[in-house]
């Protein structure tokens, strides 16, 4: 006998398609200012705040590490509570918690109380940032517009330290760091906490019948789903490929800037050259938007990977020179932020939707960790190794582990969360 149950309708239908392009705008709007204001804010203000506390630059450098590992660990709890309750509760609390940190942050004078605001900022920070945002869009919108909209909201946010970057530097000049943080606090709290609360909703359930033997409770189904991810050897190769990437990644953005000065460049021109990252990670995600009509993601990825792992191993013969520097990076920066946009389609595509947040947490948390811990195991190899190529040789060697990793994922079936 037949029996009713709920599936999420498809956004195209009963008025859903519109209102799911406005939480995509609202999504890409407080992302920006997200990142902009808890992540790239950071490295403007570290010099001020360890000249004001007297504690060194290695000291503050060590409460953003505590602040990217936080939220790492969040980023599990956070994915249960999507796909069970759904986004706007969490990010709007996330967003008001966030903005009251901005004003605690203006108010440090111990370096212990530095370090538990930032650890405050990253468990806001799962919870109001890409992951959270990935989880809405993913349940809003069918697979042939879902690209489309995570597109948008990762190309506006890939300006966040474009944006954010000049104007924390220009406002510490006139405010010092202190008040530039009550700027960035009013201006978070001002166009986020709105934004998540009037915006984002679950969409409407279409009622659906279906044979009684295959209808089971929607928790039940979700636990079955997570299951399958976690005993597919595939999810682990997937986050195989993008731990040794996050560490190769985070590994550049500290220490590119380094490597640059100690071949000759000015630390102007260094900056400069090293700032194309940001551009690139929005040229990468456009290239991967377009490639995909003819291929497939994981073969799009791993050939950018590919490409990033060579640039690596061509920056010792070519970087003595800016035009030598620049072609290195642009080949390096492609794939900058191109995970971002690809990993919602790979696991969305493989586990369907019914779990996405939880499997999607369970996979940020070890690539979170990753990225925060590479730079200092690199910095510890650049005091134990004669100069920057062993360094250089690593990071690449993680390129082509995660182009390896990738290409092997492909060469599956999914697999079946009935068991």
């Amino acid at each position: 006998m037949p029996t009713t149950t709920t599936v999420p309708a498809d956004p195209t239908v009963g008025g859903h398609h519109a209102h799911g392009w406005r939480i995509v705008a609202a999504l890409a709007v407080t992302s920006t200012i997200g990142y902009g204001t808890l992540y790239y804010a950071y490295a403007v203000l570290l010099n001020p705040m360890a000249a004001t506390l007297g504690v060194s630059t290695t000291a503050v450098t060590g409460a953003l590490t505590a602040s990217v590992l936080a939220g790492a660990l969040s980023a599990i709890p956070v994915g249960r509570w999507l796909d069970h309750h759904g986004g706007r509760a969490l990010m709007t609390t996330g967003s008001l918690a966030a903005t009251a940190l901005l004003v605690a942050w203006s108010q440090v004078h111990t370096i212990g109380q530095l370090y538990a605001v930032m650890i405050g900022i990253g468990i806001t920070g799962a919870m109001v940032l890409y992951e959270p945002a990935f989880a809405v869009i993913v349940s809003w919108f069918t697979p042939d517009r879902r690209t489309t909209a995570l597109l948008a909201v990762t190309v506006v946010a890939g300006f966040a330290s474009t944006i954010f970057m000049p104007l924390t530097g220009l406002l510490d000049a006139y405010l010092g760091w202190r008040d530039t943080l009550l700027v960035l606090a009013a201006i978070h709290g001002l166009v986020t906490v709105p934004l998540h609360a009037l915006t984002i909703r679950r969409p409407q359930p279409t009622t659906t019948t279906a044979p009684a033997h295959t209808t089971r409770p929607e928790h039940t189904h979700r636990r079955a789903v997570v299951t399958a991810a976690m005993r597919d050897a595939r999810f682990w190769i997937l986050a195989g490929s993008l731990v040794a990437h996050g560490a190769a990644t985070s590994t550049m953005t500290v220490h590119l800037i380094g490597y640059l000065v100690s071949r000759g460049h000015p630390a102007t021109f260094a900056a400069t050259a090293a700032g194309l990252l940001g551009v690139l990670s929005v040229t990468g995600r456009l290239v991967l938007t377009a490639a995909r009509r003819h291929l497939q993601v994981t073969t799009i990825v791993a050939a950018v990977f590919a490409t990033q792992a060579a640039a690596v191993l061509a920056m010792p013969l070519l970087a003595d020179t800016r035009t030598g520097a620049i072609a290195t990076i642009v080949g390096f920066g492609l794939g900058f932020g191109i995970t971002s946009l690809a990993t919602p389609a790979l696991l969305a595509d493989r586990y369907s939707t019914a779990a996405y947040a939880t499997i999607a947490g369970r996979l940020a948390a070890p690539v979170t960790i990753a990225k925060a811990a590479a730079p200092l195991a690199a910095a510890t190899l650049l005091h134990t190794a004669a100069g920057y190529v062993p360094l250089l040789t690593a990071v690449a060697g993680c390129c082509a582990l995660a182009a390896t990793c990738m290409l092997t994922r492909a060469t599956t079936t999914p697999p079946n969360p009935a068991g």
